[in-house]
């Protein structure tokens, strides 16, 4: 023994602490401690669950949840040292989980071992999302028209597309509240019932760009919330007379339809394969959609002069093409019919 050595003024252990000693350290400090009750909300229609006033989306199971919500419920020593927490849960009812909870750790470098029960309780609550949808509450509704014309079931289907995709991506990024609550084909187009202003102008956006036309807001004051008034807006959506890939006739001449720029369309020539504006008021007809063509066989070409055998008869027709458009004996084309005549799409 020598002068300089230290002893625990507890114990009386020889130590090189200045103090207590490790063993009496870790025995006067409370290094652990567990809440010895937690509860989980839970929207039963949907599964979000609730943390404050906030509600989150999941797709966990009730497990995950319950081992997370009782790792969450244990509090360590700041001084403990590669903490281990184990949990073992025994489900007593819908309603009511218990977990046993084994803490380890090394403090003080020595090893500790400690254990701790907790309740763990299950409760039900209708989200914020779900109330709205239950109780039919919309922001606005997102109004699919076309203008001389009906949507196509092209359009119909690209704006359904359009919608779900822009709230499947709010709802990921934390809008919960930005829903579509309801998509209905009317006699005269397209309506989207939409929970929020944001989600509804971010489609309007998406499917004009898309599809052209333009769109125009036409909001409703239904009444105030805490001094702030609030207003259901409708997004009138007006799809162009003409679509892309309708097949137009202009000037004895076919073209296909691959941009509408307010009054100018701009087109695809299909005699000489060029691109050209066309004003709307100078369009002939409308043939088609290039989507409903048909599929025909060459049967022979001779200069500008082809041959297609016509699908529904069997026979052969002539037709004139363009220059740009190069075909042979055996080569498959796509077609629309202007009454007796084949159009070659290419």
């Amino acid at each position: 023994m020598a002068i300089t050595d230290r002893f625990c003024p507890r114990c009386g252990e020889r130590t090189n602490n200045e103090g207590l000693c490790n063993q009496c350290k870790v025995a006067e400090t409370r290094w652990f401690s567990c809440e010895p009750k937690v509860q989980s909300v839970q929207c039963p229609s949907c599964g979000a669950i609730k943390q404050g006033n906030v509600w989150t989306d999941t797709d966990r199971n009730r497990d995950d949840l319950a081992h997370d919500l009782a790792r969450n419920s244990v509090h360590v020593h700041p001084d403990l040292k590669s903490p281990r927490i184990d949990v073992r849960l025994n489900n007593m009812s819908s309603n009511r989980s218990y977990a046993i909870i084994i803490v380890q750790g090394l403090l003080y470098h020595l090893p500790v071992k400690g254990k701790c029960d907790i309740e763990i309780l299950w409760q039900k609550e209708q989200c914020d999302r779900c109330n709205r949808i239950s109780g039919s509450y919309y922001e606005g509704v997102v109004q699919i028209r076309a203008q001389g014309r009906f949507p196509s079931p092209f359009e119909s289907q690209m704006a359904v597309s359009i919608a779900s995709d822009i709230e499947e991506s709010l709802q990921m990024g934390g809008e919960r509240l930005s829903f579509i609550s309801d998509m209905t084909e009317t006699r005269d187009g397209l309506n989207i019932v939409v929970g929020s202003q944001h989600i509804g102008l971010l489609i309007s956006k998406k499917v004009t760009a898309e599809l052209g036309g333009r769109f125009t807001t036409h909001p409703k004051l239904i009444g105030e919330k805490d001094g702030k008034q609030l207003f259901r807006i409708t997004y009138s959506v007006r799809l162009p007379r003409f679509q892309k890939r309708d097949v137009i006739k202009f000037q004895q001449k076919y073209a296909e339809v691959i941009q509408v720029e307010s009054d100018n369309i701009r087109v695809f020539d299909f005699f000489d394969g060029k691109i050209k504006s066309v004003r709307e008021d100078k369009i002939d007809k409308l043939i088609g959609n290039a989507r409903n063509a048909e599929d025909a066989m060459v049967a022979f070409s001779d200069g500008n002069t082809v041959g297609i055998i016509d699908p529904l008869s069997s026979a052969t027709r002539e037709s004139v093409v363009g220059p740009s458009l190069k075909l042979k004996a055996g080569d498959y084309v796509r077609i629309l019919r202007d009454d007796d005549q084949l159009i070659i799409l290419g």
